[in-house]
């Protein structure tokens, strides 16, 4: 997975994007690697296009995967995946879903506004203010409203 990674980090690096996630899945029968990227102001439709000729071409001369597979790359979309402290940053003030590894104060799923993130502590108003540590944390997304 850190290979995929590095291919798609590479690609979209290099034009000024960012990788936002990648995930190699199997549904439905067909396996589908995924990368999901996004740029200041919005991933367009040809911004992924170029980028999955430029995945692809890397993909085809490294053969990391020994079988077949769907490429697929696109925006993260409206409720995009939190995962490193950047994308926490940017959330705060938005509404975010949190869901964490054990219960915290007998609760696993946080919905509410993401009010601070810093040292590592994530704060949510969830009815009541949560400060829940990132490293308890199995996932998290921005959430519409």
């Amino acid at each position: 997975m850190k290979n995929l990674e590095k291919i798609g980090r590479e690609a979209v690096e290099k034009r000024n994007f960012e990788l936002v996630d990648v995930e190699f899945v199997k549904e439905a029968g067909h396996w589908y690697l995924r990368y999901y990227i996004d740029k200041e102001g919005g991933i367009t439709i040809d911004d992924c296009q170029l980028v999955s000729e430029d995945i692809s071409r890397q993909l085809d001369i490294t053969d990391p995967i020994p079988y077949s597979y769907i490429l697929e790359v696109s925006s993260p979309g409206i409720e995009r995946p939190l995962k490193n402290d950047r994308d926490f940053s940017k959330a705060v003030g938005s509404m975010v879903e949190i869901k964490t590894y054990e219960p915290f104060e007998n609760k696993k799923i946080f919905s509410g506004i993401l009010k601070d993130f810093s040292e590592g502590i994530v704060t949510v108003e969830d009815k009541k203010v949560f400060k829940i540590p990132k490293d308890s944390i199995s996932s998290a997304k921005m959430k519409f409203e």
